[in-house]
């Protein structure tokens, strides 16, 4: 079983100036996540970018599923608006 805020690391580790905020009950998890790193990419490669940080974790099937909102700072920030 798998904690949000291990996630929330993993993902804050491996992407840049990361802002991410994960939900989950240990096996099935929701996240949002900003990053520049996201900037210029088309949706199925940021969430390609984020698999590949939580692979492992996927195949020993500790992560069963996760759902994700992948933005850039701007698409963030226009939310807020």
């Amino acid at each position: 079983m798998m904690e949000p805020e291990a996630i929330r690391a993993l993902l804050q580790a491996g992407l840049r100036d990361a802002e991410v905020e994960v939900a989950g009950d240990g096996r099935h998890f929701q996240a949002r996540i900003v990053s520049p790193d996201f900037d210029g990419l088309p949706l199925l490669r940021r969430h390609r970018l984020v698999y590949d940080l939580l692979q492992s974790h996927i195949d020993s099937d500790v992560l069963h599923a996760i759902s994700m909102r992948t933005l850039t700072p701007a698409q963030a920030a226009a939310e807020q608006d």
